[in-house]
């Protein structure tokens, strides 16, 4: 099995319980540049507010650097707004396999601190 699969393997699971509670999911996906994330509906089907450190205008606030803490804490602090102002006020986390550590860690306590509930 490769680190691929065993991440997908570990993110099974989680978003199996959150498909049962038929909640608004926050989705965070990170690779070695960047870091998303995307609230995505109770069905599964759509997706409701996304941020990433792709955005050209992020990129521009961050210098090009998107693969630190600092640039997950701007999008996930982003992304609790958005989803502030779309009227979404709680949603289940979703690491997708990845570890609470560093980047994806950033992200979760930036949008909590932001106003977002989960």
């Amino acid at each position: 099995m490769d680190k691929k699969a065993s991440r997908l393997r570990r993110a099974r699971q989680t978003r199996i319980k959150i498909a049962e509670l038929g909640v608004n999911r926050l989705a965070v996906h990170r690779t070695n540049l960047h870091i998303y994330a995307n609230i995505i509906s109770g069905d599964g089907t759509k997706v409701l507010v996304s941020a990433s450190t792709a955005e050209p205008d992020l990129r521009k606030e961050l210098g090009g650097n998107g693969g630190n803490a600092a640039a997950a804490a701007l999008v996930g602090k982003r992304v609790a707004e958005k989803a502030k102002s779309a009227g979404i006020e709680s949603v289940a986390f979703d690491r997708s396999g990845f570890r609470y550590h560093g980047r994806v860690k950033a992200l979760a306590e930036a949008a909590r601190e932001a106003g977002l509930k989960f």
